[in-house]
């Protein structure tokens, strides 16, 4: 995948996530469907750490990082969707960042051996973010449904 490629792929996957996740406003940012679930705010933030994740862990020397709790405990700190999508803004700017700064090459050498796609080829994080990023998607959808509103269409402005 050239860089090109990845620019494309990276700026759908947030142009889909930010329209499907726009009913959801401010006074949503608490609300979970049940007690120990991430909340709006928490959705959202997640993607926002996930795209971090994968474009940090894949320049990483030993591969993703996989501090579980710690990432969690970040998660659960974020009680606002606007501090949530202010994060989603810069995790996707730094990668837009990252896809510049690092030669084709680079992005075509394996990652490092390991649990989390290891040995295949660094280009390959953007199929894994658009399908994380696809998941949330889908669970913020429920989250508006039940908050009596009707999610927008990803894949075109209404």
């Amino acid at each position: 995948m050239n860089k090109s490629e990845m620019k494309g792929l990276l700026g759908g996957i947030k142009e889909f996530f930010d329209r499907s996740t726009r009913a959801l406003t401010e006074e949503d940012s608490n609300f979970t469907p049940a007690e120990g679930m991430f909340t709006a705010a928490q959705q959202v933030a997640h993607v926002a750490q996930t795209v971090e994740w994968f474009v940090d862990g894949a320049f990483a020397p030993d591969g993703f990082p996989m501090d579980w709790e710690g990432m969690d405990k970040q998660i659960r700190a974020v009680n606002s969707l606007a501090e949530a999508r202010a994060w989603v803004d810069r995790a996707f700017a730094h990668a837009n960042a990252v896809i510049d700064q690092k030669s084709e090459q680079e992005w075509a050498a394996p990652l490092p051996a390991g649990p989390i796609m290891g040995g295949l080829p660094r280009s390959y994080i953007f199929g894994s973010l658009n399908d994380h990023t696809a998941h949330h998607r889908g669970a913020l959808s429920v989250y508006t449904r039940l908050r009596g509103k009707v999610p927008p269409m990803p894949y075109m402005d209404m």
